[in-house]
């Protein structure tokens, strides 16, 4: 009997064990383990590390080189006679590198005013879900440019450092979406010489960009900045720039329409004279071709 009764509670322990066991898988499949979420970082909240004209919050990848041409026609407003503006065009042919995960660096030479121009961004929080994950992204960006058109009064004495702005910005944005993602751009330019004591050397503007996903490959982007201490005197403008961002493979196609001449943050927050408004408007196109030029690890 007692032989019996023994093997009884035997049985009824391993059945017992095994129901448990089985409640631990059918918890786990029901996500009702406790294990803590992964940190998941958000990427490509746009699709080209500019938004038009400004840079945006992304980063190239380390060991990649991004080439970038910009070009610009003449206003639109000058009718059939130039063309709508394709008759006259300026560019700036740029080479961009990623360096590591969060930092990136540039060089670029434009036809306008024959500037040199170079750049660093650095990402300090990347957007990320998670435990312990931040809901925005955070970056530096630090550049400067150079006219290398000849002094036009020679007869006076001019100073090398009289080509020469500098500018600084913080950018800080979020992806909301797979199909919007917003970005603020505090930035301070500071430029050697000005043309008159009313210019100030150094300018504040905030600038503000945008993408809007209108399907899979192509997408709406706005770039636009309000300059809080220009020269109330001159015809300078708030620059403003509407485009299109196709993506086809390796290359990124921007379509765009903006105001603004220059292709640098010294030209186009301090010499954009032309106004929508008057029609003052110039069709362009940004190519960004990308090519790993360094083994992933």
């Amino acid at each position: 009997m007692k032989t019996r009764l023994s093997v009884l509670l035997l049985v009824f322990a391993g059945f017992n064990l095994q129901l448990f066991a089985q409640d631990e898988d059918l918890l786990q499949l029901l996500g009702g383990d406790k294990t803590e979420p992964q940190k998941e970082y958000v990427d490509y909240a746009f699709k080209s590390s500019r938004v038009i004209m400004s840079h945006s919050m992304e980063v190239i990848r380390p060991g990649v080189m991004d080439l970038r041409i910009l070009h610009r026609f003449g206003n639109i407003n000058k009718g059939a006679y130039e063309l709508f503006g394709l008759d006259n065009a300026s560019m700036r042919l740029g080479f961009d590198f990623g360096l590591s995960k969060n930092l990136m660096v540039g060089i670029g030479r434009s036809t306008n005013k024959k500037e040199l121009d170079g750049f660093f961004k650095y990402r300090l929080i990347h957007q990320a879900k998670g435990k312990g994950a931040m809901p925005f992204s955070f970056l530096l960006v630090g550049g400067s440019s150079m006219t290398l058109l000849k002094f036009s009064d020679t007869s006076r004495k001019n100073y090398f450092s009289s080509r020469i702005g500098y500018y600084g910005q913080a950018i800080i944005g979020r992806k909301f979406s797979e199909g919007f993602s917003l970005q603020f751009m505090p930035t301070v330019l500071h430029r050697n010489l000005v043309a008159s004591p009313d210019d100030p050397n150094d300018m504040l503007a905030i600038g503000v960009g945008t993408r809007v996903k209108l399907s899979r490959r192509i997408s709406l982007n706005v770039d636009y900045y309000y300059r809080i201490n220009p020269n109330p005197a001159d015809q300078t403008q708030n620059p403003l720039s509407i485009g299109f961002d196709i993506e086809t493979g390796g290359h990124v196609f921007q379509l765009h329409f903006t105001n603004a001449v220059g292709m640098n943050e010294k030209v186009f927050l301090a010499e954009t004279q032309n106004r929508w408004d008057k029609g003052d408007i110039q069709f362009g196109f940004n190519i960004s071709r990308s090519f790993q030029i360094k083994k992933k690890k």
